[in-house]
């Protein structure tokens, strides 16, 4: 890995016309990162990103343009994060030499919509190394192969362009992904309604969360099988003066 310092942190364009930080023209990449337990990535395992974002003071989905584009969508693990250059995706085939079981491949991309960043073989690599689902807020292509992989992938569209493999990029650092900062070991969850990321530092807190919203949302439905028109919380409101009739 390259050593960076200050004064050679400055910028020019590459051929393609991309802007370049200086001194780093190499792959950066940190090979180890802490990773949640077991038990902490299992109490999300069967909650609905919904309760997720609930849990998580109703944040925490990435932007709803990353969307699944697999027919298996549902999946949770933690973030392998991946900083890719628009139109190259040496980055993300380097992270698969680094992936754990169980992680999910996170590649931004800085929104490029000129070329996929990932395609069938990419992601069929990626399930041979154990991760569980590919987002990016980028492209993909072979989409039919990658639904014949298997794994949920998640992205802003589609493309069949293909792109270069010449880097530069990072690997397990920090990213910036659908409008929410992304850390290696985050706690990723998807299904339908999109992505969520649980930061590892409000894990407990949300485990803790999702076991209240639990029991709320069984409540509310029984309440939709028994008939009920409106939630009880509005009869609560008007009772309380919280409301101004003015018919």
């Amino acid at each position: 890995m390259c050593q960076i310092t200050g004064n050679e942190l400055r910028h020019r364009q590459d051929p393609r016309g991309y802007l370049v930080v200086a001194g780093t023209e190499k792959l950066m990449i940190k090979r180890d990162f802490q990773r949640p337990e077991a038990d902490q990535i299992a109490a999300f395992r069967d909650a609905p990103t919904g309760w997720v974002a609930d849990a998580c003071g109703r944040r925490g989905a990435i932007d709803h343009r990353i969307r699944p584009l697999s027919r298996s969508t549902r999946f949770v693990g933690t973030a392998l994060t991946v900083q890719s250059r628009p139109v190259d995706n040496l980055a993300p085939y380097a992270a698969l030499k680094f992936a754990r079981p169980g992680d999910v491949l996170m590649v931004a991309t800085d929104n490029c919509e000129s070329a996929a960043v990932l395609g069938d073989i990419l992601v069929g690599m990626a399930k041979n190394a154990g991760i569980v689902a590919a987002v990016t807020d980028g492209l993909v292509r072979d989409i039919s192969g990658i639904d014949d992989v298997g794994i949920p992938t998640f992205a802003r569209g589609l493309s069949p362009n293909s792109p270069q493999k010449d880097g530069p990029g990072s690997v397990g650092l920090p990213i910036s992904l659908g409008g929410v900062l992304i850390n290696p070991g985050d706690l990723v969850v998807g299904d339908d309604d999109g992505v969520v990321v649980v930061t590892q530092d409000s894990l407990a807190d949300a485990i803790d969360a999702l076991l209240a919203i639990a029991t709320k949302e069984a409540a509310m439905e029984a309440a939709v099988e028994r008939g009920a028109t409106h939630p009880e919380l509005i009869d609560a409101v008007i009772e309380e003066g919280q409301a101004v009739f003015i018919d």
